[in-house]
């Protein structure tokens, strides 16, 4: 297909030779200055931050309102398009991107809505998962990735300013980080939980809790997630 790419953020720049190893012919498109962007294209995928999508779409649909127009914000329902052109839709892979790591698209679940007979076999040229899902229900796995993913990562900047005050370097929390992500390969989250909160070891919860008396945020940060695994883990129970 011939696919028109703007924007060159974290999600473009692993999108862009995704799509061109599978063979398809793409354009990158600078989103602040539209520079060359096509007239025609089989479909143009927008792929910036949430607060630009907006105005981008705005920009990059005149003249083309019969062109196919999808983003690929994982929170933002397909429903900004309405007005700017009569073909649109969404195409969101869900995972974490960085500039500095490629990642393999083999396995990144991309979830469509839409225009499915473009959307679908341009999805499938470059993973073995794909989803049709509606933009209501596309907020909710949004929400839920933030959870396993975002404020994961939060408790990993946590957890390194806490070793690095006692000259620890985080690398020996990776063996650890690993086995705990194995492990919901094969057993559901509240199985594999561990730790003082799944019984609530008091003792030892208020030690830990006291330790972070000068950082009250932290603090908080660390009794709410602990009353949260007991919680759950009593009702696994």
């Amino acid at each position: 297909m011939r696919v028109v790419l703007i924007g060159r953020g974290r999600l473009a720049t692993n999108l862009l030779p995704a799509l061109q190893q599978a063979g398809h012919e793409v354009s990158s498109i600078n989103s602040r200055t539209l520079e060359n962007l096509p007239e025609e294209a089989d479909v143009f995928i927008i792929a910036v931050k949430d607060s630009a999508l907006q105005e981008v779409i705005c920009r990059a649909t005149k003249g083309r309102e019969q062109q196919l127009f999808v983003h690929t914000a994982g929170s933002m329902p397909m429903s900004l398009f309405e007005g700017y052109t009569n073909r649109f839709g969404v195409f969101y892979p869900m995972q974490t991107f960085s500039k500095e790591r490629l990642v393999s698209f083999a396995d990144i679940p991309v979830f469509i809505e839409g225009d499915n007979a473009v959307l679908r076999p341009l999805a499938e040229s470059i993973t073995h998962s794909v989803y049709e899902l509606s933009s209501a229900d596309r907020k909710y796995l949004h929400l839920s990735a933030v959870f396993a993913c975002n404020f994961v990562n939060h408790c990993y900047a946590l957890s390194a300013e806490l070793l690095e005050k006692h000259g620890i370097p985080f690398s020996v929390m990776l063996p650890l980080i690993d086995e705990t992500a194995l492990k919901v390969h094969q057993l559901h989250p509240l199985e594999a939980q561990t730790g003082p909160a799944v019984r609530y070891d008091e003792n030892v919860i208020r030690m830990q809790s006291s330790m972070l008396a000068d950082s009250p945020l932290l603090q908080e940060i660390y009794n709410l997630l602990s009353v949260s695994i007991h919680r759950k883990s009593e009702r696994n129970d």
